[in-house]
């Protein structure tokens, strides 16, 4: 892992990192918003840098294909290995921002940048800076900023009716879940891992019971809430029971949220966002202090495209 100090690359220690047992994430530095004069809603203006591994840039790639905007918002791929260089821009680097590295995108927006150098990246090719690094303001500027422009017609995904009950879930659901598996598998004390393990488990048990009487977790109609919750869930049995040792059980156990797994997995566009393998790739062969030798399981066998039988509960589009 590593950090920019001024817009300098280096290494980062993982124990001093984490120095209190618990794993610390990162804010993010880029807060900008499309619409308005400075970032207008425009074809062929934005650019989006992802990981197939991260579930945080997988969350911009789902409403990217919800949306319709494949034509609208292009974007690049990093490798799958995040090790002492960070994230590495496929093929050799990226054609829009000349990037190799992903910490030569930051230094492009920022030469004195000092943070951490995640995905997603929001790039505006006009400006040549980086719009946002946070993943949940970049998902809804996908979900509204560029209704004119998307090819697909799909009901609001943050409706102003449901906002207080979708803030209340993603809370939850980011804390404990999204968060909490890398609170889990980064802990560097048996406390921290034990009390991360517990609150994971405990939400996904409250998510259970949710889903038992209604087919998303706000009510009949699906909300982002659903998909922040999705890119954790599709990641859970193949690297986090094991690599994270969030083992208590998989999302393949629990009846209601592995039937609502395969349910999000099987809407139009979402495959295609999913790369398991590169996802094992990336944390079993980036995370050398967890896993030394990167070994990757060949297994478990997972099947998405099984039949669901979340049909059976009241659905709604608006």
């Amino acid at each position: 892992m590593g950090i920019m100090v001024q817009g300098k690359w280096r290494i980062e220690d993982f124990a001093e990192r984490n120095r209190k047992g618990s794993y610390i994430r990162a804010g993010t530095s880029f807060r900008n918003w499309i619409g308005g004069d400075d970032f207008p809603a425009a074809a062929g203006r934005y650019h989006l840098i992802v990981a197939h591994a991260c579930p945080w840039a997988h969350r911009t790639l789902i409403f990217r294909a919800l949306k319709g905007l494949e034509d609208v918002i292009s974007v690049a791929f990093v490798e799958p290995l995040m090790l002492d260089n960070g994230w590495v821009l496929e093929n050799g680097g990226d054609p829009v921002t000349g990037a190799q590295y992903a910490h030569q995108v930051y230094a492009q927006a920022d030469p004195e940048y000092s943070g951490r150098c995640s995905v997603p990246i929001l790039w505006d090719k006009t400006a040549n800076t980086i719009v946002s690094n946070e993943s949940s303001e970049i998902i809804r500027m996908l979900n509204s900023a560029f209704d004119d422009l998307a090819t697909k017609s799909l009901p609001d995904l943050y409706p102003e009716n449901l906002r207080a009950e979708i803030d209340e879930v993603n809370e939850l659901v980011y804390e404990n879940i999204n968060n909490g598996v890398y609170r889990t598998g980064f802990a560097t004390s048996q406390e921290a891992y034990e009390n991360s393990f517990d609150a994971l488990f405990d939400a996904l048990d409250k998510l259970e019971a949710r889903l038992s009487g209604q087919r998303y977790l706000t009510g009949p109609r699906i909300t982002e809430a659903d998909w922040r919750l999705f890119a954790t869930l599709v990641r859970f049995d193949a690297v986090y029971v094991g690599h994270f040792k969030c083992n208590r059980q998989r999302i393949a156990d629990f009846a209601h949220l592995s039937n609502y797994v395969r349910e999000l997995y099987q809407w139009p566009g979402i495959a295609e966002t999913v790369d398991i393998p590169r996802i094992k790739e990336h944390y079993y062969g980036s995370h050398r202090a967890i896993n030394p030798f990167g070994v990757v399981p060949k297994g478990p066998d997972l099947d998405f495209d099984a039949p669901h039988d979340r049909g059976g509960l009241p659905s709604a589009e608006a």
